[in-house]
């Protein structure tokens, strides 16, 4: 796999936990992706950028040989917000975190998008789970997970558990959460240099997601959109500009 392929420009975590949030935007026709680039000229990669995500992840390259990303996420308490745009669950220390091309990138925090940002073939998911890893170098790995329905898994409900409605409300949670639980068995995956997906949308960031979905219940899928109050939180598809997806 040619590495040039996916150079990274330098991302400080800040740009994810936190989004920039002296300029409100969201998901509405007022502060929605398509008024993103407008809100702020520290988001105008967000209507200028030419390696934008999420994708529709088709017509990908085959890798000849496979490089299998080594996951080290553990088994530990974390804390659990709503930040007005998505449920999200932030790590606590270094004890996760995954390697990929030599390089260890730390789990920072997971977080949700229903329906799902990315595409595989043109079919989209009802959720998608975005783990955001960092390295020392502050250059990003998000690696996404799909959710069909069917199967319940437990993990969501440790963590719907302790979740408050109230905005910027963090809770610890009481369970633990096995984050191996919300990996697929199947580690295949497609991999492309993209963008971050909400605002200021700076590019530079590794995607992994994952060919084979996961499975959420009716109602614990419900249990998110209820705190979302229905509404949906997805950033449209992207062009892709000619960027090269492998698959491995």
């Amino acid at each position: 796999m040619k590495k040039y392929l996916f150079s990274s420009t330098i991302l400080t975590v800040s740009l994810i936990t936190h989004a920039n949030e002296t300029v409100h935007w969201g998901y509405d026709a007022e502060r929605g992706p398509a008024q993103w680039g407008k809100l702020s000229a520290d988001y105008k990669a967000c209507s200028d950028g030419k390696n934008q995500t999420p994708i529709n992840i088709t017509n990908v390259y085959e890798s000849e040989h496979k490089h299998p990303i080594d996951v080290e996420y553990q088994v530990h308490p974390n804390h659990v917000v709503f930040n007005g745009h998505t449920v999200q669950i932030n790590s606590q220390d270094q004890s996760d975190y995954l390697v990929l091309d030599q390089e260890k990138y730390y789990l920072q925090q997971f977080h949700l998008h229903t329906p799902s940002e990315n595409q595989i073939d043109g079919k989209s998911f009802p959720l998608e789970l975005h783990f955001v890893n960092a390295n020392a170098q502050g250059e990003l790995t998000v690696m996404a997970v799909m959710f069909e329905l069917g199967q319940k898994n437990s993990e969501w409900d440790k963590i719907w558990a302790d979740l408050s409605y109230k905005e910027n409300d963090v809770k610890s949670l009481a369970q633990e959460v096995d984050l191996e639980k919300l990996l697929p068995k199947n580690r295949e995956y497609y991999r492309f240099s993209g963008s971050l997906t909400t605002p200021p949308c700076s590019e530079g960031v590794n995607w992994i997601v994952y060919k084979q979905p996961m499975t959420i219940s009716k109602q614990q899928l419900a249990e998110f959109q209820k705190i979302l109050k229905g509404h949906s939180n997805n950033r449209p598809i992207q062009p892709t500009h000619g960027r090269i997806v492998i698959a491995d």
